[in-house]
């Protein structure tokens, strides 16, 4: 059996991303099992593929922060030694950056990754033994597609996407079959769409019989869910959103896997309803889904329509005397979301203006 070593250490969404290129080279090779170096926040997610037989955890972010403290506890060399402890048939770096490849100097067998034009840090490609080209320009799962099977010397022209998790690996966690998800926690400010919004939403989905599930991961997370649950209920709906108590991901996951559909700002969670194919709108403000978007069946992208967007800014530059914030989202209003998810939800294709999007289809962008 060929054994490989994969290092994606982060974020949630790249490493979602790198799941599918596991399943080809399954189909493609049969006999395969890879290791996995990931960072311990996302550890719980390449043991959803069956494909990976180990999870080595980097301990890099709390290297950086306290070193010494690292050290001391053993955490770095017990490190070292898991990734020296097999000799593998290629070591193969899905991040391209100089972290990454350095990571993969410690372990043992031939290293693969992208070469200087195509990796995201230049210096990195000089580790690598084997320095693959994978065309820029490209959503970020086919480039690890394209790398694993240019590195491991197979075709991938006749498989799908397919991220290959294994719901029977998730934590069961259920709260019923008519429910409609709420991703709305992020990082960037400027990714955030308007609470006002997502108030409204919850209205008008809630009026429709939907039980709306709201997810948290933060305390100021968990204080918009009850804000959101709360003007339902001062408008009262006789269905009031539940907020969820905190949740691990595989629980989080199991919910999103049996979700009627998922509205989600661009959050690394909306990467996993991407790749349990569930009915989603993703909204996207500062950011372009080009590159980076939630990607499969079943996923479409609203975009923001203003001559700022994508602006790629942390903070909003026009400052905050404006009804909504960032006033880009005002032209994604609560109800072309609501009705776009509706649409979504009840075809397999998606009319909207004249135009047919198709969801056997992936990366569908359109600005609505």
């Amino acid at each position: 059996m060929k054994r490989y070593l994969i290092v994606k250490m982060s974020s949630m969404g790249d490493v979602i991303h790198t799941l599918p290129a596991l399943t080809d080279a399954q189909k493609a090779l049969g006999d395969i099992q890879f290791d996995w170096v990931v960072e311990p926040g996302f550890a719980e997610i390449p043991y959803w593929h069956h494909a990976v037989n180990k999870v080595i955890e980097a301990p890099l972010r709390h290297f950086r922060k306290a070193p010494w403290e690292t050290y001391q506890q053993g955490q770095w060399h017990t490190f070292i030694q898991k990734l020296r402890y097999t000799t593998y048939d290629g070591v193969i770096d899905a991040q391209g950056l100089v972290k990454s490849a350095l990571v993969t100097k410690f372990a043992k067998g031939p290293r693969y990754g992208l070469d200087k034009q195509s990796v995201r840090e230049g210096f990195a490609s000089l580790i690598y033994d084997k320095k693959i080209n994978v065309p820029k320009g490209q959503h970020a799962v086919e480039r690890v597609r394209q790398l694993f099977a240019k590195a491991l010397q197979y075709s991938i022209a006749d498989y799908p996407v397919d991220y290959g998790i294994d719901k029977s690996k998730l934590i069961p966690y259920t709260r019923g079959d008519n429910t409609i998800i709420f991703l709305h926690g992020t990082t960037w400010s400027t990714k955030h769409w308007p609470e006002q919004y997502w108030c409204r939403l919850a209205q008008l989905f809630s009026a429709k019989g939907f039980q709306i599930l709201l997810p948290w991961g933060s305390e100021s997370e968990q204080l918009r869910a009850e804000r959101i649950r709360d003007f339902c209920q001062e408008k009262s709906i006789a269905l009031l959103p539940e907020v969820l108590p905190k949740l691990k991901l595989g629980e989080i996951t199991s919910l999103i896997a049996k979700a009627k559909g998922i509205i989600a700002v661009d959050t690394g969670l909306g990467h996993i309803a991407a790749a349990m194919a569930v009915p989603t709108i993703s909204l996207y403000g500062p950011t372009d889904p080009g590159l980076t978007g939630a990607y499969g069946p079943k996923q479409y992208h609203l975009k923001v329509d203003a001559p700022c967007a994508p602006c790629f800014g942390r903070d909003c530059k026009k400052g905050n005397d404006f009804a909504v914030m960032p006033p880009c989202f005002e032209t994604l209003p609560p109800e072309k979301v609501f009705h776009t998810l509706i649409e979504s939800m009840a075809d397999p294709e998606l009319h909207i203006n004249g135009l047919t999007i198709k969801n056997n289809h992936v990366n569908k962008e359109k600005v609505i």
